[in-house]
């Protein structure tokens, strides 16, 4: 029998670690002073740096930034050892890389100084558009010339939540990105009135969907069994959270549309959609949660646990409320008040942003061959960070 021994491309894993880190302080800090500016109206800064210019940017950074780089460091290091395969390509990985951060860069400095489509989570202008979709494809063939050069032959269902995330989002993004250029920096859709605000929060919902949801369940799939040293609990059940999922999660866009001039049937679809959803997705959290049967004790010593137990129970409970609040009478409760902000930072920081602390917090030693600098601290920022959420939530 022949024994091959696999070098994996960790430096970029690396690379999007590092990136995420410090975009993840960028986008939370420019959160602070957006928050400042809400509450005390002389820390606006007119014109850049009103929260006008800067609500888009924090936005931006934290999903795309901050979300953005930490998937693709999680899928790039997870799907090497899943299909014991290098990466399909250095150079292909390196220009994902580097394209990635000069779109942030390049959404950091437009954003400022004005220029937007003014589409909520796209509101960057045609030319980072084309960017966008570039580097994505650039990061579709490397991840599917690595799946063609696989020595495992099973995929395993992380495989499949990031597949899923990598042709619906191109496909969400090219369809909401169709404009017709007026400037160097402006352009206007080419869809209008009602049929623009149905394809917007099409993209839209999904975008929370397939950028913030799917990849994460991937990387939960993949590091919380590897963390608890434990199998998933159920794999019937990823499979069946998987296709109800992505099926159910599609449609669901009009419910940020109720009450306006979408017709009525269209409204009620997408509420029916959205309340479908609670069983898919209390499947995934339950089936995350029960992974850890038989390691509870853990969760007293390894801070890892704690980030990925309470970042799932936060996607459990997000994704209760989301369906809840697609009710229309709900909705007429709800709507344009802080419970919708408070929803969507149970989703960004509860869900995400622990899973992003515990995937770093496993990560980081065993990229650098060494031990966790300190529990103790890392007990500390799970402590901090849980209350804190709980208390903005």
């Amino acid at each position: 029998m022949e024994t091959q021994r696999i070098v994996y491309n960790d430096r970029v894993v690396r690379q999007f670690l590092w990136a995420s880190v410090l975009f993840g302080i960028v986008g939370m800090l420019v959160g602070i002073i957006i928050a400042l500016q809400l509450a005390f109206w002389p820390a606006n800064l007119p014109p850049f740096l009103s929260f006008g210019r800067l609500r888009p940017l924090h936005t931006n950074a934290v999903i795309f930034a901050f979300v953005g780089n930490m998937l693709f460091s999680g899928i790039y290091y997870s799907t090497q050892r899943l299909v014991k395969a290098r990466l399909a390509s250095d150079i292909l990985s390196a220009i994902h890389f580097w394209g990635w951060q000069l779109i942030i860069v390049a959404a950091a400095i437009s954003l400022p100084l004005g220029f937007t489509t003014g589409k909520e989570y796209a509101e960057l202008e045609w030319p980072i558009d084309i960017s966008i979709a570039l580097i994505w494809v650039v990061f579709a063939v490397n991840f599917f010339w690595t799946l063609g050069k696989r020595r495992e032959q099973h995929l395993y269902v992380a495989i499949w939540f990031y597949i899923a995330t990598i042709i619906t989002v191109a496909v969400l993004h090219i369809v909401n990105s169709f404009e017709v250029p007026v400037g160097a920096f402006k352009s206007y859709s080419v869809f209008a009135g009602v049929q623009d605000a149905l394809v917007q929060w099409w993209y839209g919902h999904n975008a929370v969907a397939f950028f913030l949801t799917t990849p994460i369940l991937g990387i939960m799939y993949y590091f919380l069994p590897k963390a608890a040293e434990r199998p998933v609990f159920s794999y019937r059940l990823s499979i069946v959270h998987f296709w109800g999922l992505v099926f159910l999660y599609i449609w669901a866009g009009p419910h940020h549309l109720l009450y306006t001039a979408l017709p009525d049937w269209a409204q009620s679809l997408g509420m029916v959609f959205s309340l479908m959803l609670w069983a898919p997705s209390w499947g995934g959290m339950l089936n995350g949660l029960l992974t850890l049967r038989g390691a509870w004790d853990k969760l007293r010593t390894d801070p890892v646990l704690k980030f990925f137990a309470a970042g799932v129970t936060f996607y459990g409970m997000s994704t209760f409320e989301g369906p809840l609040l697609s009710i229309k009478s709900v909705s007429g409760l709800a709507h344009y008040t802080d419970w919708i902000i408070g929803h969507v930072h149970a989703g960004g920081l509860g869900w995400n942003g622990l899973m992003a602390a515990g995937m770093f917090y496993w990560l980081v030693p065993r990229l650098y061959g060494t031990k966790l600098h300190s529990r103790a601290a890392a007990n500390f920022h799970f402590w901090i960070g849980t209350v804190g959420i709980l208390l903005y939530v």
